[in-house]
């Protein structure tokens, strides 16, 4: 374990305090001063940019180290297959009691922070023989209309003539204008508008995704493209089975084992490196959702503070349930122990991981703490931990889960069943490739956004609290992995008595 995976104290209060500063800084430029706000957004911008970049690199090489950890799969004992399945079925439970709350509570639902109807509008429509569309255009300047559209996702819906506007991808919108490749009535006929009206709407749409589509594309046909486009589900799949391969060939594959080893250091190291930069980005993406909310919004402030608030105590409440229900009903009835004497002898690793955010530094608090204190073998625990802070990431994946579906909400898309569930094993899968660092969740839920094709500038919206919100997600991740090692001890034949621990 690298010395740069264990946050040191002062580090960790520093990123911890600018971060509060950064949000509150971000908030009340936007309440104050709107428009100067709204320009801000290009520091937020800038940030979630270099985000992007490591996406794809750190989810493969996360993915391949993730197997080759295990060892030869071929040989992979009884102890490494109970964990395993162990880790998987309680992650899987997170994301299921993810998917049930954020149905439930809708925390994303009669959001304002994207506008999508713009009653009063009025518009013309002028037609480019050349190209062979047209170009709507609005006299009064509808700014914040324009500056909404993605035209990847969106179409244009004019109320008045009840027709849609197909935008054209390759045009380019401006703030008076927005470029139209073809109009289409209700049916999806071809249909000529009047060129002038009152009232549009914006619409958001994901592709809706079939079963058989979905199956083939978990089968990369060429990887460089899937990497090219950020497909990622196809590339879980080949690092999955590339891995598994690599732990087979023997002393052949070690030299590649440390190659890769290497880099996925090397890439968690860039990601420690840019959370440096995450105050100056949050204050950004802070204060251009509050200025949009301002000028959009008659609530302003207190609507984009109420939005954050409901999701945030959605992923809180699952993750509440998670580790004080569903995991003590596990150390209860399934480790055989005493859940109030065992979470007080665990208080210490608890503490780390709320304090420094990262699985991997509270691993020897873990450890020292289950093995001296809850009397857990040194066997089990020295094979269970590394491994879980690894691959067992429940709270991540519980808070991708909401984090996915609070977006979706947000922007109006409405995700069907068969997205519902690439989204939830999306996330059960994906965990595995979330290094256990501070925010490292934030460039997974990337991976996890895009399978089901949302925007993954969404993310703006949830960064302001994220810090605070990934100390709880990683507290449920190591008390997790410490339950984890109290069921597979017990089926390893430890049985501890009350009085000895």
């Amino acid at each position: 374990m690298s010395d740069f995976q264990k946050p040191a104290p002062k580090k960790t209060s520093y990123l911890v305090y600018s971060l509060i500063v950064a949000v509150i800084l971000g908030g009340l430029l936007g309440h104050y001063a709107p428009p100067l706000a709204v320009k801000a957004r290009i520091f937020g911008d800038i940030f979630l940019s270099l985000l992007f970049v490591l996406v794809v690199p750190l989810i493969m090489v996360s993915m391949i180290c993730g197997v080759t950890n295990l060892g030869d799969i071929r040989h992979l004992e009884r102890l490494g297959l109970k964990t395993l399945a162990y880790y998987l079925s309680t992650t899987l439970l997170a994301v299921i009691l993810g998917l049930i709350l954020v149905d439930i509570f809708n925390p994303g639902k009669n959001s304002h922070a994207t506008p999508t109807e713009f009653l009063s509008a009025r518009y013309s429509i002028v037609q480019t023989p050349f190209s062979g569309g047209s170009v709507l255009t609005f006299p009064d300047n509808e700014e914040l209309l324009t500056s909404t559209i993605d035209p990847k996702r969106n179409h244009i819906f004019l109320i008045d003539q009840n027709i849609i506007g197909l935008i054209d991808t390759y045009g380019k919108i401006t703030p008076r204008s927005i470029p139209i490749m073809r109009w289409l009535d209700v049916s999806g006929r071809k249909i000529e508008p009047s060129i002038t009206g009152t009232g549009i709407r914006v619409r958001s749409e994901v592709k809706k995704i079939t079963v058989s589509e979905t199956v083939k594309s978990y089968v990369p046909r060429n990887i460089f493209q899937s990497m090219i486009e950020e497909n990622i589900f196809p590339l879980i799949v080949f690092c999955l089975v590339f891995g598994t391969v690599l732990t087979t060939i023997g002393e052949k594959g070690k030299p590649l084992i440390a190659v890769v080893e290497a880099i996925n250091v090397t890439i968690i190291k860039c990601v420690v490196l840019l959370m440096y930069l995450a105050p100056v980005g949050i204050f950004g993406l802070m204060a251009g959702s509050i200025g949009d909310a301002e000028l959009s919004n008659p609530d302003g402030f207190i609507a984009e503070i109420v939005r954050l608030a409901r999701y945030a105590i959605t992923v809180l409440l699952g993750l509440l349930i998670h580790g004080s229900i569903t995991l003590i009903i596990i150390l209860k009835f399934v480790a055989r122990r005493r859940p109030l004497k065992f979470f007080k002898n665990m208080i210490p690793q608890v503490l780390t991981a709320f304090s420094t955010g990262s699985s991997m530094a509270t691993l020897p608090i873990s450890i020292t703490m289950i093995t001296e204190k809850n009397k857990v073998s040194e066997k089990v625990a020295d094979f269970v931990l590394p491994l879980g802070a690894t691959i067992n990431m429940d709270g991540t994946a519980l808070y991708q889960v909401v984090a996915t579906m609070f977006i979706a909400q947000t922007y109006n898309i409405t995700l069907g069943l068969t997205e519902q569930i690439i989204v939830l094993l999306t996330a059960t899968i994906g965990s595995i490739g979330a290094a256990g660092i501070p925010q490292a969740g934030l460039v997974t839920l990337i991976m996890v956004l895009k399978s089901v094709g949302l925007p993954v500038e969404g993310i703006a919206m949830i960064l302001s609290i994220d810090w605070f919100i990934d100390r709880c997600r990683t507290t449920i991740n190591t008390w997790g992995d410490v339950v984890g090692a109290s069921v597979i001890d017990y089926y390893e034949g430890n049985r501890v008595r009350d009085d000895e621990y």
